[in-house]
């Protein structure tokens, strides 16, 4: 497993390093020379986009209150499993578990509870982000300044996108895995299984509630979701006013979607490396015509998700210092509000 995880770090590095020679390195860096206190700006972008989906994720933690208090917690808690999530090639879930744990440990949330509602904030945020594809791909379909081939590759992103969105929540709301966890049980050699099968079906039960029974949720929870792949096109829609070259909202849009359908084909790879760099390069360089402002803009991003994985892992320090008893204060501080 570490070699194969060492292989997708070298494929990555090998493409960062075949997008770097496409490009006039003095070029980009002129660039970057114009963004200035920009990057704050950006950060702070980044920052309105993270703290909506804390909340999508509190709406989705159906035991939890809708509060300042809870929204603060959930906030950190997704500070560390996002920094996990950025470093472990496992398709955005590498940090899940993490923040289960971290509910767990600090806030008494259940594990069921807590694995649910990771769960249901992932399938939330795929649904909103097909929306914001389909809609990306709708304006790069009317872009003459986009090859053909580029508009082929985005729709097949888009079916591939929408194909493993659906299986996900087909899954959850099906409760398929509790099923074919019966079946296997009954052989002998899956026999352990039936021990375990009722701890995922109450977390399927979860995912049913969700979806049939808490409709208000899901519907708050999948508009602030689009609402935040919109940010993500606002973000690229600052960079490059910062950078000296503006675009209109609706190129920055189809720029991140670019993106995106690529770090979502490219999930094996940690953080997408080399591959985003090559997304923000060909879409950048066909829509203004300058390479090195593709790249400029990819360094604006690396550097933006640099900071928030450092933030992470610096909170993650913090909560490994924080004893186990948080938890009884958390409770008393709850039970004294």
């Amino acid at each position: 497993m570490k070699v194969v995880k060492f292989l997708y770090v070298l494929l990555g590095a090998a493409l960062l390093i075949g997008v770097v020679l496409q490009t006039d390195l003095g070029e980009v860096s002129n660039y970057l020379r114009q963004i200035g206190g920009g990057a704050g700006a950006i950060l702070v972008i980044y920052l309105v986009y993270f703290s909506i989906d804390s909340l999508t994720w509190l709406i989705a933690l159906q035991p939890a209150p809708l509060n300042v208090t809870w929204f603060q917690r959930l906030w950190k808690v997704r500070l560390v499993g996002e920094a996990f999530n950025a470093v472990i090639p496992a398709g955005g879930m590498g940090g899940e578990p993490v923040k289960a744990v971290l509910l767990k440990k600090h806030y008494g949330i259940d594990y069921r509870a807590a694995i649910a509602s990771v769960i249901l904030a992932k399938t939330v945020n795929m649904g909103a982000l097909i929306v914001f594809l389909g809609i990306g791909f709708f304006l790069m379909l009317n872009s003459p300044q986009l090859p053909d081939t580029y508009k082929t590759v985005a729709g097949l992103g888009l079916g591939g996108v929408c194909l493993g969105t659906f299986s996900f929540f087909t899954v959850q709301r099906l409760k398929l895995s509790s099923r074919v966890g019966k079946f296997v049980s009954r052989r002998e050699f899956a026999a352990w299984l039936a021990d375990v099968l009722h701890h995922v079906e109450a977390v399927e039960d979860r995912f049913v509630a969700f979806y049939t029974r808490n409709r208000a949720r899901l519907a708050s929870a999948a508009a602030l979701a689009l609402l935040n792949w919109i940010i993500g096109a606002v973000e690229i829609y600052a960079t490059l006013w910062f950078l000296g070259h503006p675009v209109s909202i609706w190129d920055a849009w189809m720029i991140e979607a670019a993106a995106q359908m690529v770090r979502a084909a490219t999930f094996f790879i940690p953080s997408s490396l080399g591959a985003q760099e090559g997304a923000f390069l060909f879409m950048v360089s066909a829509l203004t015509g300058s390479p090195p402002l593709g790249i400029a803009v990819a360094v604006i991003r690396r550097f933006r998700e640099l900071v928030w994985i450092g933030s992470g892992f610096l909170m993650g320090t913090v909560y490994s210092r924080t004893p186990n008893g948080a938890r009884a204060a958390v409770a008393q501080e709850e039970k004294d509000s």
